[in-house]
């Protein structure tokens, strides 16, 4: 029987409380046979969501250029994602969003991008839903934020040092410092304040940590320092992809951006829902899904196939699997076609038709959800020798463009002191094209598949190459 306990608390379990706010209840009685007392003591239980790199208005790269591409659909994702994310704070009844950096992205054209994000962090205080943010690398880059005007609810963490704002209602310290300039290059971690005893300790940090592909190396520092600090969970931002880098002791997490914007940042993007209990100790962290329009990187084996015919239903299959897996209304995809077939030549050759076969079959089969930003073909002629491909002249090139595909600063300074005299004499829409690292990486990696359709001497005809421009780019 309960009451046949000596004496303590039983294990408290949740409950709706009066004001809708979630908490939990736990008996207490003091065990004497002369008067055993019985309390119910409520505490309060609570959520915060953890999102970061939103980069309100960003332009979603790769789309404007082509004809019939889903520009209108992806226009206004990242605030469709922002507002997402505002939606789940709200129906998850959060005490408090935090920011780890990068809600704009860089300079704004006018005052809308602000006014938007004013709108979305006043439907949070409506809720009684505070908001604490810092700044990061593209943030610092805009004037215009430092003289916005915030709803009260929202605390922007200074950029002069690292401070500490405490919520004494629900016993939190968030530690923090926004990024006062564009570029930190030194650690900013191990300035951060001590953990404050008997609160939740949160740290916010724009950081690449100890460095991440495809990000400037921004406030470095290790897992170690994080840890050294004694705080319960690092709101980290600054890195596009989700990663959870420790479960506990403390949390150390990536929530990656809300929203892709190009061929690079692919898959689910969403932020972190963390639950924490009475006791003021995270109970569990979960990711959840807010973008609106998906980027996906597809790779289609077509080994064997003797021409187009043939590889389109085999695109076509691939791109069901591809729907039944995602949820959202717009998918934008970059294709890569492999494998030894007789189909390369015409592939390489008749490059531009080959796109828009591809484009119509996905569009025709996913009632135009699905968009092909790029078919990139990565095949090569059936039985080639591997002598013929990796020996000799061929084989050198190869490297070179290999060293050229990995290496960023090498192949920028080799852009750079190619295309110099041809950019000084194009129109400045043109030259444009020809400082796009996208564009670069792309046309890299089919000139291998062109020389080796030229250069191959396994086959008895000479292709007609014309230009290689599956990607549409040039």
């Amino acid at each position: 029987m309960l009451l046949d306990r000596d004496g303590g608390d039983f294990p408290s379990a949740a409950v709706s409380r009066p004001d809708g706010r979630r908490g939990a209840f736990r008996l207490h009685f003091d065990g004497t046979r002369a008067a055993r007392a019985i309390s119910i003591v409520i505490a309060d239980m609570f959520k915060f969501i953890h999102a970061a790199d939103i980069h309100l208005d960003s332009a979603q790269k790769g789309l404007a250029a082509y004809e019939g591409a889903p520009v209108e659909a992806c226009r206004g994702a990242t605030r469709r994602a922002f507002a997402n994310v505002v939606q789940l704070a709200i129906d998850e009844q959060a005490a408090f969003v935090v920011i780890a950096g990068d809600l704009y992205d860089g300079d704004w054209t006018d005052y809308n991008t602000g006014l938007f994000l004013v709108g979305q962090a006043a439907r949070l205080r409506d809720h009684g839903i505070k908001v604490y943010a810092i700044r990061g690398n593209h943030d610092a880059a805009n004037q215009m934020t430092k003289d916005l005007r915030l709803p009260d609810n929202v605390r922007l963490l200074s950029g002069d040092q690292p401070e500490t704002v405490i919520d004494d209602e629900l016993g939190v310290a968030i530690h923090g410092q926004s990024f006062a300039t564009r570029k930190i290059v030194h650690n900013m971690a191990q300035g951060y304040p001590d953990r404050v005893a008997g609160c939740l300790n949160l740290g916010v940090l724009h950081t690449c940590l100890s460095g991440r592909e495809g990000h400037e190396s921004y406030a470095p520092c290790s897992i170690d320092d994080l840890r050294s600090r004694g705080y319960d969970y690092w709101a980290l931002g600054h890195v596009h992809a989700h990663e959870i880098l420790r479960e506990g002791d403390p949390w150390i997490v990536f929530p990656g951006n809300t929203q892709g914007r190009h061929a690079r940042e692919t898959g689910p993007k969403g932020c972190m829902v963390a639950v924490v209990d009475d006791s003021r100790r995270i109970r569990a962290v979960r990711r959840h899904v807010v973008d609106v329009a998906r980027w996906e990187a597809c790779e289609i084996g077509v080994a064997g196939a003797r021409d187009l015919d043939e590889i389109l239903p085999i695109v076509e299959s691939r791109l069901g699997l591809l729907l039944a897996e995602c949820d959202r209304d717009t998918m934008v995809v970059r294709l890569v076609l492999r494998g030894a077939c007789l189909a390369h030549y015409d592939l390489v050759a008749r490059s531009t038709a080959t796109l828009n076969e591809i484009r119509g079959v996905a569009v025709a089969a996913s009632m135009g959800r699905i968009w092909i930003e790029k078919a990139i073909v990565n095949t090569t002629p059936p039985g080639a020798s591997a002598s013929a491909v990796d020996d000799g002249a061929i084989g050198e090139i190869d490297v070179f463009l290999d060293e050229l595909i990995r290496d960023p600063l090498r192949r920028e300074t080799f852009v750079d002191s190619s295309f110099d005299e041809v950019r000084r004499k194009l129109p400045q829409e043109l030259a444009g094209l020809l400082t796009d690292p996208e564009r670069h990486l792309g046309w890299l990696g089919q000139v291998g598949p062109l020389l080796r359709a030229r250069l191959d001497p396994g086959t008895g005809r000479q292709p007609n190459l014309g230009r290689n421009n599956l990607d549409d780019d040039q």
